[in-house]
This record gives structure tokens, sequence and C-alpha cells, in this order.
């Protein structure tokens, strides 16, 4: 049974996966947690809490499949009749051409992201920058799961639309400190 009335527990090794899951960690307290029980503090966010989690559970870990690195990338100057090679990255070369077209509102935003990782090659910079204004029409999308301070923002934002950054993250560092599954609504 959970005690529901502690405050977070320190990182260490007598935690449960339970335990250690119901809390929210920074990435940096998670990269040094893993280098303390002498497994890899590499990857991301979600893939670091399940390396721990598995690890305090005793049980293996499956790490996720590398990605290959994408072959070329491209070399300026970049045009609309520029084709993206397969495994282009969303680059500072890539960026810049897009806010030449765009203007400083361009992000490397999922539907961007999304679009990188699936050319196969015959892709032009006329379709990337398409793809961008037909994205740009979507209501809010979605902000995945491992950016939990964001969503929280969004969400905050919409509830107090007059409030400061001071009550923002106020209100932030009261969420998460407590338990993941003792947190209500905002």
């Amino acid at each position: 049974m959970i005690d529901e009335s502690r405050p977070r527990p320190a990182l260490s090794a007598a935690l449960s996966e339970q335990e250690f899951r119901r809390w929210y960690w920074l990435k940096e307290e998670l990269q040094r947690f893993a280098r303390s029980l002498g497994v890899s503090a590499s990857g991301s966010k979600d893939v670091l809490s399940a390396r721990i989690a598995a690890h305090l559970s005793d049980r293996a870990f499956d790490e996720p499949a590398r990605r290959r690195s994408g072959g070329p990338q491209l070399v300026a100057p970049l045009n609309r009749s520029t084709v993206i090679p397969r495994g282009q990255r969303c680059s500072q070369l890539v960026r810049a051409w897009f806010v030449e077209q765009v203007g400083s509102r361009f992000t490397f935003d999922e539907p961007m992201r999304q679009f990188f990782a699936e050319t196969d090659g015959s892709q032009t910079f006329a379709d990337a920058l398409a793809h961008w204004r037909a994205t740009r029409e979507v209501v809010a999308k979605p902000i995945g799961a491992q950016f939990e301070y964001n969503r929280f923002t969004r969400a905050w934002r919409s509830q107090h639309p007059e409030g400061t950054r001071e009550q923002l993250l106020a209100d932030w560092r009261a969420y998460r400190s407590r338990p993941i599954d003792e947190r209500g609504r905002i």
C-alpha cells in the first residue's frame, strides 16, 4: 500500500517501481540516479525513466532501436525545388530556410518533424512548405506526454489568461510536487 500523505521520496535503489513512477523527476535527476545505479543515463526522459523502473523491479529493459544516421545531409543553398533526401535532419540550415520563407513563427513541431522523418527522397522544400502551411490551420495539436510542463502551461494559460509567469511557475511547482496519481485538474 502506498502512503499518500508523505512527501516526494529521495531517489534511491530502495524505491519500488510503483513509487518511482508516482512522482515527477527532472531529467537531470534521473541521469544522476541512473549513473548511481550503474545503468545508462542516455536517451530521452521517457526512455531513461523506463530503464530506471526496470532496474528497480529487477527486470530486463529492451533498449529502443537506435536511429540510423540519415546519410548525406543538405548543404546551402536551399530553394523550393531542392529535393529532401531520405534521413534529412531538422537542421539549423533547414530551419533558416523556413524562417526566410515564413518568418520567425516557424518551428519544427510534431507535424514538421514527422514530415522530415517520413521523407522518401522524392519530396521537395516546396512540399515541405505546403505541409507546414497546411498544418498551421489545425487547432491546438496535442502535446506529447513527455512534455508535461508544456501541457501544464497550455492548460494553465487557457484557465488563467491574465495570469503572470510568476503565478504559472508557482502553480507548476505545486503541481509537480504532488504524486502523479494525486494530481487533479489544474
